[in-house]
């Protein structure tokens, strides 16, 4: 028997937003067998040989199996769909699964991975309401690491604003997974910010970090916070010692 589907693969054809690539007589062959895949090995195998094929016109049926009942083959699929990079993100954001928990936590992993600034909203308000803490998690930690050297130079600032007040209200969680996380991102923000626009922004990310790091109840965190402190403090000597002068 076929490998049970929790993801219903004909809403990808009918949504009217949806990514509907061209399928090649090369892929579809490949697709074919994903579906017809009667047992979980044979799924996994399926799963990677589509991967591995690179494809474009993969990427709704890579999205199909994240839903699966088959984490082995969801995982392979996610992987598939972050090495595609940004041409998997419009899909990943139409095609997302509000229903099926399973499916939007590698959704949003993937997102995270590829680090696309285009996915900013949707990495935000999961962060930030999302019921699964591990959905959460792996949004707070993708909020930080997006490369926002893909935005237009007028719209970084504002993204990255947005970025911080939500690292900042996730780094007050009850939960300290959740505060962990956001002490990760909150580094990554650090870490990505341009020179003409480090000091009063890097200066509140210092601030909240050496807040975590002294006030957090939950040891763990404490730690997480104060690395990222000393990880940041570091890049900021060796960025003025590389500006210097050097004296002749």
């Amino acid at each position: 028997m076929p490998i049970p589907q929790f993801f219903d693969f004909s809403s990808i054809i009918l949504h009217p937003s949806s990514f509907i690539p061209t399928v090649s007589s090369s892929i579809q062959p490949l697709i074919h067998a994903i579906e017809q895949a009667d047992s979980p090995d044979r799924l996994i195998g399926a799963v990677q040989a589509l991967v591995a094929a690179q494809s474009e016109a993969s990427i709704p049926t890579l999205i199909s199996v994240l839903g699966y009942n088959n984490p082995g083959a969801a995982a392979v699929a996610m992987k598939g769909l972050v090495q595609m990079g940004a041409i998997a993100v419009s899909p990943l954001m139409d095609l997302l699964d509000d229903y099926n928990y399973g499916a939007r936590a590698y959704a949003i992993r993937a997102l995270a991975a590829i680090a696309n600034p285009r996915a900013l909203d949707i990495l935000l308000s999961t962060a930030e309401t999302d019921f699964a803490p591990s959905v959460r998690r792996a949004a707070t930690k993708g909020v930080g690491s997006l490369q926002w050297f893909q935005l237009p130079p007028d719209q970084v600032a504002a993204a990255q604003t947005r970025a911080f007040e939500t690292l900042n209200q996730v780094s007050q969680d009850p939960d300290w997974s959740l505060r962990y996380a956001a002490v990760v991102g909150l580094q990554t923000l650090a870490t990505s910010l341009e020179p003409s626009q480090s000091a009063p922004f890097h200066a509140q990310i210092l601030a909240r970090l050496k807040q975590v790091a002294e006030t957090d109840s939950d040891f763990a965190v404490q730690s997480r916070a104060r690395m990222a402190l000393n990880v940041l403090e570091q890049s900021s000597t060796r960025d003025v010692q590389t500006a210097a002068p050097t004296s002749r």
